[in-house]
This record gives structure tokens, sequence and C-alpha cells, in this order.
């Protein structure tokens, strides 16, 4: 096969992997001459997006296509009828060299099915990653999609090579990923996540250790570097019954327990000749962008999961205190109350309005903390705020100075001046007076 056709087969092979963004590495650079490529800035293959909003660009392949695994999802399982391709470890080098020198690239993200063995295949992995970085010099962005299943000893050479590792968490439920991916082991998912955060710990402890060091004349040892950008996963939503509740309770338990830069959710696709125990259909795609917004609430504005999805009293419990990260957790029925986000509107509206007895919030007295509660009011918005208010005290109308919309703010804040809007709290259709204020979508024909 030549070349050009394997790029297409394995290119498109890996759209599935969401786990792709390119932040938080450390800076490297070839402005002194030497090495090839950069961290330092992105350009625009796979669109990758920084904390600071900056396209980073990585070429985007899976290594084969070829998998022993027949996991019921996946695309590429061993029983799927679909094209095989596979890279020769020269060839993605090449690969990778050619595109960053036309500029198409600043990174590669490398992933693969199965072949032989997991030791086999991460081997290869690890070895392209070595290549790149001590052959040529290679100083862009490396994302590996490790294997669970392989070695310490090359899992630990992965992040040598690797500004990120990932190992997908597959499903929400220990239940399903025996029903469709028998192959695969929860327990060694997690074990090796563990293995990965202990190494990255270590991998921080020697930085700043080495960074301490004041005395120059003193003979230090080099400092040790393993994925300093951290680790990442993915999950599947809607390939089984787990409700948001218990996704987002998983994904809590993955930034506590395993230090996550971040967890990915990928909304399942249908595929050709599927398993019956698959769903006939995917999922709405704005569930996906709900716990993603979810995601948000519960990484940086301080909110916990019984907060952003209400469950029945029966279920907290099992939320609240399983230990086994995949432990399988009932799913109710209705859609009132049982642990599913709102589809028509933003997690943190439909908190505000479950909880409307605590607000208006006074803009000129509340905490940073509280502020950023308050529906269309972000981090940046509250401190815009609260530098505000320290000048003088603010109006209602004072609000949309700080390059914030009023009209979804409104009802939940109170100012020096009094606020018609207000007395929206006080109506049983709050939800519908919001979803009027969202534009409709035109038709195309």
């Amino acid at each position: 096969m030549e070349l050009q056709q394997k790029l297409a087969v394995l290119a498109d092979a890996a759209k599935y992997d969401a786990s792709c963004a390119s932040s938080g590495s450390i800076k490297r650079n070839s402005k002194n001459g030497s090495g090839i490529g950069s961290t330092d800035q992105g350009m625009g293959i796979c669109h990758s997006y920084a904390p600071d909003g900056r396209c980073i660009s990585l070429l985007k392949i899976l290594l084969t296509n070829f998998c022993i695994y027949d996991c019921s999802y996946c695309i590429n399982r061993a029983s799927s009828q679909i094209e095989r391709a596979r890279f020769t470890e020269d060839e993605v080098v090449n690969l990778t060299l050619d595109f960053y020198k036309r500029n198409y690239i600043e990174g590669l993200f490398l992933s693969s099915g199965i072949i032989q063995s997991s030791d086999y295949t991460m081997e290869q992995m690890v070895n392209i990653a070595r290549t790149l970085r001590k052959k040529h010099d290679f100083r862009g962005y490396i994302h590996l999609k490790t294997i669970p299943d392989a070695s310490p000893e090359l899992l630990r050479l992965a992040g040598l090579y690797a500004d990120r590792l990932s190992i997908n968490i597959e499903l929400p439920s220990k239940k399903s990923l025996k029903n469709l991916a028998p192959e695969k082991n929860s327990v060694t998912i997690n074990q090796s996540m563990g293995f990965l955060k202990e190494n990255i710990n270590e991998s921080k402890e020697s930085r700043k250790k080495h960074a301490t060091i004041s005395n120059v004349n003193r003979t230090q040892k080099s400092k040790f570097i393993y994925s300093p950008a951290g680790q990442s996963t993915q999950m599947i939503v809607g390939a089984d019954s787990s409700n948001d509740a218990k996704i987002l309770t998983l994904s809590n338990k993955l930034y506590n327990g395993y230090q996550m830069r971040r967890v990915y959710y990928s909304a399942f696709s249908p595929i050709p000749d599927a398993s019956l125990n698959l769903p006939a259909k995917s999922p709405p795609l704005i569930r996906e962008h709900r716990l993603y917004q979810a995601d948000w609430l519960l990484r940086f504005y301080g909110f916990n999961v019984n907060e952003i999805t209400p469950i029945p009293k029966r279920l907290a419990p099992d939320m609240r205190h399983h230990n086994d990260v995949n432990q399988n957790i009932a799913t109710p029925d209705s859609h009132s109350g049982n642990g599913m986000l709102d589809l028509d509107i933003d997690p943190k509206l439909s908190w505000a309005i479950r909880n409307r007895d605590i607000f208006p919030v006074n803009i000129n007295t509340a905490s940073l903390e509280r502020l950023m509660r308050v529906p269309g009011i972000g981090a940046i918005g509250a401190s815009k705020i609260i530098k505000s208010r320290r000048i003088r005290p603010l109006r209602v109308h004072d609000i949309s100075r700080c390059n914030l919309s009023l009209k979804k703010i409104a009802p939940f804040i109170e100012a020096l001046d009094a606020n018609p809007a207000n007395k929206y709290l006080e109506q049983a259709n709050l939800k519908q007076y919001f979803l009027n204020l969202q534009p409709t979508q035109m038709a195309l024909f």
C-alpha cells in the first residue's frame, strides 16, 4: 500500500480519539539553530487548543488499525470489515518531520490498534518518539496514547519522550466494559493510570528541586522530566445506560485520584455491523457539550456532582461513597431528577433555576466564589466586577460595561439601584424565559 493511502486510512481511523489537546507542556524551541520544532507557539491537520486559546495543529494518526481486540463499540475491532493499514516506525518519523518542515503541524498525536501484544505495539510507539527526540532532536509536541496492558518499563520510557500520555477509561461502567470490551480490564487501566501519576509526580518534584538549587558550583543531577503535560483520558458517552451523574462522578474521581489534566467525552457513534448490545443511534451531540460544561464547573467553579446533576436520594450514597472507579450504579428511567443534565440550558443556569432561593446576589458585596455561581458570570467577569466596585458602587447597567450579557445575568443579581428583572425569579416558567432569549438557528433551505 502506498504511503499516501496509508495516511488516508490511518488518519481517518484516528478521528475517534478526542483527547488530543496540546496544552501544559514545557517550552522547547530550536531558535539556537539546533533541533527541529517547538512547543512555544501554535499555528494550524488536527486542531487542538491551548488554555490561552492558541490553535495547535497535530499530525493525528494511528500506527495501525489492525487490532487483536474485539471491542464492540470500536470501528477498528478485530471483526470489523474495514480497510486495514500499518505504518512502519520510519514512516511515522518521516511523516512527522516532513509535515513539520512544511509548517503543517506543531506535533504528533499517535495511537494504535493492538498488534501481536500490548508490549509489542507499545514498544514501536516508544521507538518512534525516541527516534524523533534523540536522533532528530525534534522539540515539538508529542502525545502518545498509552496501552494500559503494556509493561511498566515501557510506560516509564514513553513518558521520557512524550509531552503527554493518555489511557482511555473507555466506559463509565465496569459492567459495560466487561460486556462491550471483554479483553480490557478496569483494574489494569486504573493501575496504569496510578503508575503514570507516580512518575509524573516524581518528575514534578525533580524539576522543583532542580529549580531551587542556587549553588552553581554544586554538582547537581539532571532533572527527571516525565510527561510534563500530564495525563488525560477519554470515555464514550451513550454506548451504555450510564447517566450523566455517574459519568461526572467518575470524572471527578479521575481528576482527584489520578490528577488528570483532562477527561474527554466522546459521543457514541453507531458503526457498521454493530453488536445488538449497542444503541441503534448516537446520543444527542448536545449531551457531550453539556458534559464538557459540567466538567468545567467541577474543575474551576467549585461545584460538586450532586449540585450539577440532582439524583434520587436512593442513589446518593452510592454516588458519594463508591470505591471502584468503574463501579456500577443503577440508572433511573425518568428524566426528572435522574442524574441527567438538562439539554435545553447550560448546567450552571439549570442549577441556578433549581436554587433560585439563594438569589439575587448583590454584586457590590458578594465574594468572587459567589459571583462565579451567577449564570453568565465567569472567572474573568467576576474579577472585573470586583475591580469595578472598588471605584464606586455598581448599578445594574454597569454589568454591560464589564462585557457581560445583562439579559442572562439580570434576574439573578441586585445592585445599588432597583432591578425589575428580579421579578422573574418568582415565576414558575423561569426556564422558558431563558429559552426565549436563545437565538433561533435559521434553516439552510
